[in-house]
Protein backbone atom coordinates (compact mmCIF):
# COMPACT_ATOMS: atom_id res chain seq x y z
CA UNK A 1 0.00 0.00 0.00
CA UNK A 2 1.15 3.16 -0.84
CA UNK A 3 0.65 6.24 1.61
CA UNK A 4 -2.70 7.31 -0.24
CA UNK A 5 -4.40 3.82 0.95
CA UNK A 6 -3.72 3.03 -3.10
CA UNK A 7 -1.76 -0.80 -4.12
CA UNK A 8 1.28 -0.33 -5.91
CA UNK A 9 -0.27 -2.52 -8.79
CA UNK A 10 -3.10 -0.19 -9.68
CA UNK A 11 -0.64 2.21 -11.11
CA UNK A 12 1.68 1.17 -13.95
CA UNK A 13 5.35 1.35 -12.63
CA UNK A 14 6.77 4.99 -13.32
CA UNK A 15 10.94 5.44 -13.70
CA UNK A 16 12.48 8.72 -12.85
CA UNK A 17 12.16 10.70 -16.38
CA UNK A 18 8.32 10.22 -16.73
CA UNK A 19 7.24 12.69 -19.22
CA UNK A 20 4.34 14.38 -19.30
CA UNK A 21 1.02 13.10 -20.71
CA UNK A 22 0.36 13.69 -24.40
CA UNK A 23 -2.56 15.77 -25.77
CA UNK A 24 -4.72 14.45 -28.15
CA UNK A 25 -3.54 15.94 -30.79
CA UNK A 26 -0.38 14.55 -30.02
CA UNK A 27 -1.50 11.41 -30.23
CA UNK A 28 -3.31 11.91 -33.61
CA UNK A 29 -0.68 13.11 -34.83
CA UNK A 30 1.57 10.31 -33.69
CA UNK A 31 -1.37 8.17 -35.63
CA UNK A 32 -1.38 9.85 -39.00
CA UNK A 33 1.72 9.71 -39.19
CA UNK A 34 2.43 6.18 -38.13
CA UNK A 35 -0.35 5.34 -40.91
CA UNK A 36 1.53 7.43 -43.53
CA UNK A 37 4.73 5.65 -42.50
CA UNK A 38 2.84 2.21 -43.52
CA UNK A 39 0.81 3.06 -46.48
CA UNK A 40 4.13 5.09 -48.36
CA UNK A 41 5.82 2.09 -47.38
CA UNK A 42 3.82 -0.43 -48.88
CA UNK A 43 3.43 1.83 -51.79
CA UNK A 44 8.08 1.72 -51.78
CA UNK A 45 7.20 -1.74 -51.64
CA UNK A 46 5.17 -2.93 -54.03
CA UNK A 47 7.15 -0.69 -56.66
CA UNK A 48 10.16 -2.74 -55.60
CA UNK A 49 8.19 -6.03 -55.71
CA UNK A 50 7.09 -5.07 -59.21
CA UNK A 51 10.28 -3.12 -60.64
CA UNK A 52 12.18 -7.21 -59.59
CA UNK A 53 10.03 -10.04 -60.63
CA UNK A 54 8.34 -7.87 -62.94
CA UNK A 55 9.91 -9.32 -66.37
CA UNK A 56 9.13 -12.64 -64.62
CA UNK A 57 5.48 -11.64 -66.08
CA UNK A 58 6.73 -10.42 -69.44
CA UNK A 59 9.27 -12.53 -70.74
CA UNK A 60 9.87 -16.24 -71.34
CA UNK A 61 12.10 -16.95 -68.50
CA UNK A 62 12.89 -20.89 -66.76
CA UNK A 63 11.15 -22.04 -64.24
CA UNK A 64 14.49 -21.55 -61.51
CA UNK A 65 14.72 -17.67 -63.39
CA UNK A 66 11.47 -16.70 -62.17
CA UNK A 67 11.50 -18.13 -58.91
CA UNK A 68 14.74 -16.25 -58.27
CA UNK A 69 13.20 -13.05 -59.50
CA UNK A 70 10.49 -13.63 -57.32
CA UNK A 71 12.38 -14.27 -54.29
CA UNK A 72 14.77 -11.39 -54.78
CA UNK A 73 11.91 -9.09 -55.58
CA UNK A 74 9.81 -10.29 -51.49
CA UNK A 75 13.03 -9.56 -49.85
CA UNK A 76 13.54 -6.36 -51.77
CA UNK A 77 10.46 -5.22 -51.00
CA UNK A 78 10.82 -6.50 -47.19
CA UNK A 79 13.58 -4.85 -46.46
CA UNK A 80 12.32 -1.03 -48.20
CA UNK A 81 9.47 -1.47 -46.10
CA UNK A 82 11.03 -1.61 -42.90
CA UNK A 83 13.91 0.88 -43.89
CA UNK A 84 11.02 3.12 -45.50
CA UNK A 85 9.10 2.98 -41.76
CA UNK A 86 12.05 3.05 -39.32
CA UNK A 87 13.10 6.70 -41.55
CA UNK A 88 9.60 7.89 -41.35
CA UNK A 89 9.05 7.52 -37.82
CA UNK A 90 12.79 7.90 -36.68
CA UNK A 91 12.35 12.00 -38.32
CA UNK A 92 9.03 12.31 -36.66
CA UNK A 93 9.21 14.70 -33.64
CA UNK A 94 8.69 13.23 -30.22
CA UNK A 95 7.93 16.00 -28.62
CA UNK A 96 7.48 19.45 -31.02
CA UNK A 97 9.15 22.47 -29.60
CA UNK A 98 7.13 25.50 -28.85
CA UNK A 99 6.35 27.90 -31.58
CA UNK A 100 7.83 31.47 -31.39
CA UNK A 101 4.85 33.83 -29.41
CA UNK A 102 5.63 36.00 -32.63
CA UNK A 103 6.08 34.96 -36.00
CA UNK A 104 9.53 35.49 -37.79
CA UNK A 105 11.02 35.47 -34.11
CA UNK A 106 13.06 32.91 -33.02
CA UNK A 107 13.78 33.84 -29.16
CA UNK A 108 10.86 34.19 -26.78
CA UNK A 109 12.65 37.32 -25.39
CA UNK A 110 13.46 39.16 -28.76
Amino acid sequence: MSNNGESADSYPARTQGTRARRTQAQRDAATVEIGYALASAAFVAAVAFGVVSGPALFLDLSHGTVRALVTAGAGLAAVLFALRVATVLFRFPDEAEPQPSQPGRTNPDS
